[in-house]
C-alpha cells in the first residue's frame, strides 16, 4: 500500500496509515517533489523508481495506492503514461484535481510551485492527462469527494469517467448528509476511510455514480 500527499505535502496520513495497518496492509507512505511542488511527470517518474523497489523488496506483483489531492491525479499520470497499470491493482484517490481547479492557489505566479500551474482547470497537463480514456485499465478507479471542498473547485472536477465496473465516484454526504470533512481533512475523516476500506475489499459499493461535469 502506497501513500501519496498532496501539494505542499500537508497530508496528515495518520488515521488511515494506522488503520490500514492495522488491518494487516503493509503501508509506504511516500514523499515526492520537494513537497509536492515540483512537475507532476518528474514526481510520477520518481513514484516509479518507489514502487518498483516496493515491489522487489516485498515480492508482491501489484500494489494499491491511496492518494490525496495531487497524489491520486499524479498516481493517475503514472498508470496511464509509466506504464504502472502493470503494477498498480487499486487507485484511490482523495480529493483529487481530475479535472482542475478554479481555485486561485492554481495561478502558478503566487508560488513557486510548478505542479500548482498544472492543476489549474484548463491546463496543456490536464488536457493530456484526460484525452482519451481517463481510467485505463485493469486498475480499479475510486474517487472519494466532499461537497465541502474549496480547494478543487467546483468539487465535481474530481470525478472520472469510465466504465462503472472498474469507476467508482463516491461523494460523501450522498451517505452520509452530516459529513463536513473538507479538502484538508478528507484523509482523516473516519467516513472516508470505510470507503477506502471498502475499495480494497472490492466490496460492491452502491452508490451514484455522478458526472464530472
Amino acid at each position: 500500500m502506497v501513500l501519496l500527499h498532496g501539494t505542499f505535502g500537508l497530508t496528515n496520513w495518520g488515521v488511515i496509515e494506522q488503520a490500514l495497518s492495522a488491518g494487516g496492509y503493509s503501508v509506504y507512505p511516500f514523499d515526492y517533489g520537494n513537497g509536492g511542488t515540483e512537475e507532476i511527470g518528474r514526481s510520477a517518474g520518481a513514484l516509479a523508481r518507489f514502487i518498483q523497489d516496493v515491489l522487489a523488496r516485498t515480492g508482491a506483483k501489484r500494489v494499491s495506492v491511496v492518494g490525496h489531492s495531487q497524489g491520486g491525479l499524479m498516481a493517475r499520470y503514472y498508470v496511464k503514461s509509466l506504464g504502472g497499470n502493470a503494477h498498480v491493482d487499486d487507485l484511490i484517490a482523495l480529493s483529487p484535481p481530475n479535472h482542475g481547479t478554479m481555485n486561485l492557489f492554481a495561478q502558478a505566479g503566487w508560488f513557486e510551485c510548478e505542479a500548482c500551474a498544472e492543476q489549474q482547470a484548463g491546463s496543456p497537463f490536464l488536457a493530456n492527462l484526460n484525452k482519451g480514456q481517463e481510467a485505463p485499465g485493469p486498475v480499479d478507479y475510486t474517487v472519494i469527494q466532499t461537497r465541502y471542498d474549496v480547494v478543487v473547485v467546483p468539487y465535481t472536477s474530481a470525478f472520472l469517467g469510465g466504465p462503472p465496473d472498474r469507476v467508482t465516484n463516491i461523494t460523501l454526504q450522498e451517505r452520509c448528509p452530516s459529513d463536513f470533512a473538507d479538502h484538508v481533512n478528507i484523509p482523516s475523516d473516519p467516513v472516508a476511510l470505510q470507503w477506502i476500506e471498502n475499495a480494497l475489499g472490492h466490496a460492491d459499493l452502491q452508490v451514484r455514480r455522478p458526472q464530472h461535469r
